[in-house]
């Protein structure tokens, strides 16, 4: 199965693209070459802009906060494993009182290191970061691996915490969903949202079906048109029926 989540608000659109970069990061930091601890400084980069939203921790923290209450609530639930409700009220615990400690803007020690915003500023520029542009930066990537590794995780400290909220509220809005199995009939699917609210929808479908979904949604209809790629031509209508999974997810 190929999973397709689409987001249907701007924060959590937010989420998943810092979740993305998060995911990056940890790929390539366990890696020795170069050139992919360059890819890890250049995500820590775009985690630093995207995540450089004023109202991102608060909003996390308060979401956190939420999300708190909510668990509470279930503690009366014979349903409900006590030492795994523990175990969440916990994590989220921990994450809100490290959000909490992390004073002022998120990451402002990278951006008062002149040395790395030099660099930043560079990348930039296509090639930009030659090692006749940037000789200290070259220097620093021919560094033992262990040595790259420990500074690159170093500058990535600060937004740890970020990335340990993000994680739990995607896990609670992806655990919050009720599946359903639908028919797209010549690659097109419509339904009237009727009042439903939703902050992401998880579509997945088997890979035998050699096409992707392209999706449209506002509080009134939801669109789904499955198209196919062959080579490179432009994606045309798939002119099958696509069995597909649908998941609307919402805290």
């Amino acid at each position: 199965m190929i999973s397709y989540e689409y987001p249907l608000s701007e924060r959590v659109r937010t989420l998943l693209r810092l979740e993305d970069l998060y995911d990056r990061v940890e790929f390539f930091m366990s890696k020795n070459d170069p050139q992919e601890h360059h890819i890890v400084l250049l995500s820590i980069f775009e985690i630093m802009e995207v995540s450089g939203r004023a109202d991102l921790k608060s909003d996390l923290l308060q979401e956190l906060e939420r999300q708190k209450q909510s668990l509470e609530a279930l503690r009366e639930n014979p349903e409900i494993s006590e030492e795994a409700l523990d175990n969440v009220l916990w994590q989220i615990d921990q994450v809100s009182s490290r959000l909490f400690q992390a004073a002022g803007k998120i990451g402002q020690e990278l951006r008062e290191n002149e040395w790395l915003m030099s660099i930043k500023q560079r990348t930039n520029i296509p090639g930009g970061v030659c090692e006749f542009d940037l000789p200290s930066y070259h220097f620093w990537l021919q560094q033992d691996a262990d040595q790259r590794r420990h500074d690159l995780q170093l500058w990535l400290a600060p937004f740890l915490p970020i990335r340990d909220g993000i994680a739990i509220v995607l896990k609670l809005l992806r655990e919050s969903g009720k599946t359903t199995l639908q028919v797209a009939y010549q690659g097109m699917y419509q339904q009237m949202m009727a009042g439903r609210v939703a902050q992401m929808l998880r579509i997945r479908l088997s890979r035998n079906y050699h096409c992707v979904p392209e999706i449209s949604a506002n509080k009134y209809a939801l669109n789904i048109r499955f198209t196919t790629q062959e080579g490179i031509q432009r994606p045309k209508a798939a002119d099958t029926e696509v069995e597909f999974e649908l998941t609307f997810c919402n805290l």
